[in-house]
């Protein structure tokens, strides 16, 4: 029996403050902070295991700038005004003039808040995204607001109880840290249905405008449907292009790349949605390489998603396990010390074994009030390599032979190693170099923990081989496998229609495609590295 500890935090009063919105330590995050709320803040000197050092604390009108001016301003009321005013482009902004604002079509307007919009290059003026609804929407909406409060306080109590806890309370809950990773439109549809009620209410403003002004309700029909056509005409013709999707298959073929670039019945680790869900999709649905099994690195964080890696998915093996399901269950092993107790290399197997004991001489208090915790005695590991299996098998192709290591030396990078490491360390000891294990190449750096050292790359994925890899070929990690890697992306690879000039690519798929050429690039050359000048070019 192993208890489960949750550390209780205990906060200096001195950076307590009521209606905290800055908390992140995030040295990106520290920036943006400043940015947007200009933060000076009070300084206070603290004592730590490192020693003195001096912090800056926000004040409490720090934190509402940043409130207004961020969270509310540019994290909502910049996503209402898209749907009612206008949208500059489909490019994701963190705050300059030029990305993802609002626009209106009004030149004054526009002009004074963001600058001179014919000064923009072509690419941004004629972005698919760039919509002006010259503020129909909005107006029509504030209208039909006037217009209920008039007939009916009580309903629009209710609708304004509906747009606020779809919209600014979501704001309030969430306390959203700056540079987020994407834009957060869709978190508040429900604040922008909301006011699309009110545009419905607006239309019975101008029609008992007009009726009153024509004193005819045929006539006033008439002039009604006149006026409020234009706005629905105007975002049509705005939005058309944006909205198309038609043609578009990126999504369905980027997910069948990331699995053709594997071998044989691998496992392939990613981290995110767009390196995940279209790999199940082509699995699941199209039956596209359903040797391979995808593990999400963040999911496998989670004890009950590591409990259903261990099951058969279609043709895919489950992944070798040697742990109990009982030692990743929710609560434990979620964070494991990484300390150098040891100088040597510990043989993986024997640190794996270690961080699944339960006994408390095996365990180490982490905050000396009696939190123990499992962890890793050192930070070395030693990786078995049977050269004639690992040859026979395919995972050191016949060309990397002068490379091969036996055994392996891993040194992991950084102080703490999480659930997932702790079931990427027991796959790499089970598996002994039977089953090929990729990172999609999407995977941020800070997740491979030292493994890069032994990256192979094949094409959307590094391959982990004991080899001596010395970035000769120029790769973003590791070395470029150029034979099998221009297989799979001059042979296996296929590009969604993008080639079509007629369909619509978003900032994200623009993104993906420039992550091709950078790997289009590597391959070439790696292949320019081997004398190879015919297939380079």
């Amino acid at each position: 029996y192993e208890p489960y500890f949750r550390p209780e935090y205990k906060y200096d009063n001195r950076f307590e403050t009521v209606f905290p919105r800055m908390y992140s330590r995030d040295p990106d995050h520290e920036e943006a902070y400043d940015f947007w709320a200009g933060t000076k803040g009070k300084k206070y000197t603290i004592t730590s295991g490192s020693g003195k050092r001096t912090l800056v604390c926000p004040t409490f009108g720090e934190n509402l700038r940043f409130f207004f001016r961020y969270q509310t301003g540019f994290m909502y009321f910049r996503y209402f005004m898209w749907n009612f005013a206008g949208r500059q482009n489909d490019i994701q902004g963190n705050g300059n003039k030029i990305h993802g604002n609002w626009i209106s079509g009004i030149r004054f307007i526009d002009n004074a808040r963001l600058g001179n919009q014919d000064l923009l290059p072509s690419e941004l003026l004629e972005n698919p995204g760039r919509n002006s609804y010259y503020m129909l929407p909005l107006l029509i909406g504030l209208a039909g607001i006037l217009w209920q409060y008039r007939k009916d306080r009580n309903g629009l109590s209710l609708v304004f109880l509906f747009f606020f806890m779809t919209g600014l309370a979501i704001i309030l809950y969430l306390n959203q840290s700056p540079n987020q990773p994407r834009e957060r439109d869709y978190a508040y549809a429900g604040s922008f249905y909301a006011f699309a009620m009110w545009i419905g209410m607006g239309v019975m403003f101008l029609y008992e405008l007009l009726n009153k002004i024509m004193k005819s309700a045929p006539a006033a029909i008439t002039a009604l449907l006149a006026v409020t056509a234009a706005g629905p005409v105007l975002m049509a013709a705005e939005n058309w292009d944006d909205h198309d999707r038609s043609g578009r298959y990126t999504a369905r073929d980027i997910g069948a790349n990331y699995l053709e670039s594997c071998a044989p019945g691998a496992v392939i680790f990613t981290y995110g949605d767009n390196d995940s869900f279209p790999l199940w999709y082509i699995q699941d649905v199209e039956e596209v390489r359903t040797d391979v099994r995808v593990a999400n690195l963040s999911y496998l964080q989670a004890g009950w998603y590591i409990e259903m890696m261990r099951q058969k998915a279609f043709e895919s093996e489950p992944l070798p396990l040697s742990l109990d399901q009982d030692k990743y269950r929710e609560g434990l092993r979620t964070q494991i010390p990484v300390l150098s107790r040891i100088d040597d290399p510990v043989n993986i197997r024997e640190l794996v074994n270690f961080a699944g004991m339960d006994d408390r001489k095996y365990l180490v208090d982490i905050s000396g009030r009696g939190d123990y915790v499992n962890y890793f005695p050192t930070d070395k590991v030693l990786i078995d390599v049977d050269t004639s299996v690992v040859l026979a098998n395919g995972t050191v192709k016949e060309y990397f032979r002068d490379r091969l290591l036996s055994p392996v030396i891993w040194e992991i990078t950084g102080t703490d190693a999480f659930k997932n490491d702790l079931a990427i360390m027991d796959l790499l000891a089970t598996s002994k170099w039977s089953r090929p294990v990729y990172f999609s190449t999407t995977v941020p750096s800070t997740q491979y923990n030292g493994l890069e050292k032994f990256f192979v790359q094949e094409g959307m994925a590094y391959r982990i081989v004991p080899i001596n890899t010395d970035n000769s070929q120029g790769g973003d990690y590791g070395i470029i496998d150029h034979r099998v890697m221009y297989e799979n992306m001059m042979n296996k690879f296929k590009w969604g229609n993008a080639e079509d000039p007629s369909v619509y690519l978003d900032e994200n798929n623009k993104r993906m495609f420039s992550n091709f050429r950078r790997l289009f690039g590597n391959l070439g050359k790696a292949l320019l590295a081997d004398g190879d000048t015919i297939r380079a070019v």
